[in-house]
């Protein structure tokens, strides 16, 4: 038995869309669960966990009304079946409700529960369904593309209790879709929607990778089609030398490929070490080290002060920085940031911390006045907004 209790990841947000739903299931379990015992005919009696007024919001395929392809997915048979949806709803809905906003993680629920819901029809033509699952399998599809790399914490009992943990990747591609839809319904076939699932599991897979692909949601380091891109480029480079090809070359004519590495021994010596320096910083960073982390990134800069991370961990060190007052370095990992990432969908936020750094902590005024010159043109919030002037107006006192 494997049951993950929890990610290596959390929210940077109050994921209130999630929380929504899952109250919302709550409430419509409460108010439709009624188990009572149903006698079509003399001898035939079995249990129908409906009230009566809710049986007509399940999914009947024989007999389909477009709005219960979403209200069946509110609806539960049982207490352990409402229990594991939102279990699982809340374990790996919270980050994605995150990530694409309330408005994106409410339409993609609702998606995934009308795809569920035309995968169990295309199966099965005649048994009714309910239940959250099919929705539930399109979150956590969509988990496992936005983030593949976080560490989930597995308990497990066979013999001996225990605990490990498993990349996301790995743990929801083999256990939840491959093992838990594919091959235990061939040893044990149950009175469960597989179909459903593996449809809902698809939808949010595949959705996911559409919104990455068209820039919709923001791409991060760590995202499953990042992974997939760097993986395709080695192959091609890999294919390349092998050949005995530049990649790089406009030219398409062969050309010959130098194994030696250009640079002195120390040279290369410092490579290495920049190298791993940054690995060392993502690992520390992925397992929410940020303070290891911040420490292993002023190490890489004395290597070499132009070093900059990937876009989000950048900014990961520079708030951690920031947070520890560490005015000056935290100043240079938001001006390195700058540098090399000026089309930030959220720069005016950079703009702002640099120019209360300058005011009021490293007394550049000079510095602090183009930033939240820059800030204020920029800014929506007006509480921001109003500090941004208050710091303007302190500084042309002085």
């Amino acid at each position: 038995m494997l049951l993950p209790i929890r990610t290596s990841i959390q929210p940077r947000r109050t994921p209130y869309a999630n929380y929504a739903l899952i109250a919302i299931n709550v409430l419509i379990f409460l108010i439709s669960y009624w188990p009572h015992r149903v006698g079509l005919r003399p001898g035939m009696v079995y249990t129908e966990p409906l009230r009566n007024w809710a049986q007509q919001l399940m999914l009947h395929p024989a007999n389909a009304y477009l709005w219960q392809f979403i209200t069946y997915a509110f609806l539960h048979g049982s207490m352990m079946h409402i229990l594991g949806n939102m279990y699982f709803l809340y374990l790996f809905g919270n980050n994605v409700n995150d990530k694409l906003g309330h408005i994106g993680y409410v339409c993609l629920y609702l998606a995934g529960g009308v795809f569920s819901g035309i995968g169990h029809m295309l199966f099965n033509h005649v048994t009714p369904v309910l239940g959250a699952s099919g929705a539930v399998a399109a979150i956590t599809g969509a988990y496992l593309v936005l983030f593949p790399r976080t560490l989930i914490t597995i308990v497990y009992w066979f013999y001996i209790i225990g605990t490990l943990e498993i990349s996301a990747l790995y743990f929801i591609a083999f256990k939840l879709i491959l093992w838990d839809n594919v091959f235990e319904p061939s040893l044990a076939r149950q009175a469960v929607a597989y179909e459903a699932h593996v449809a809902g599991y698809s939808f949010g897979i595949a959705a996911s990778f559409l919104l990455l692909a068209f820039g919709l949601i923001d791409r991060s380091y760590t995202d499953l089609w990042f992974m997939i891109r760097q993986w395709n480029r080695r192959r091609h480079f890999r294919d390349a030398v092998s050949d005995g090809y530049d990649p790089f070359s406009p030219q398409k004519a062969a050309k010959r490929v130098s194994a030696r590495v250009a640079g002195s021994p120390e040279q290369q010596a410092k490579t290495d070490l920049i190298l791993q320096a940054r690995s060392e910083i993502v690992n520390l960073i992925n397992d929410r080290n940020l303070a290891s982390a911040a420490d292993k990134y002023m190490d890489l800069t004395e290597l070499d002060p132009n070093q900059v991370l990937p876009q989000q961990y950048q900014l990961d060190i520079a708030n951690q920085l920031m947070s520890t007052s560490r005015w000056a370095e935290s100043a240079h990992a938001y001006e390195a940031f700058l540098g090399q990432y000026p089309r930030y969908p959220h720069i005016e936020q950079i703009h702002l911390m640099l120019g209360i750094l300058y005011c009021r902590y490293l007394d550049r005024s000079e510095e602090a006045k183009k930033y939240l010159e820059l800030a204020r043109t920029e800014l929506t919030d007006p509480g921001q907004i109003r500090m941004c002037q208050e710091e303007l107006n302190r500084l042309r006192q002085q």
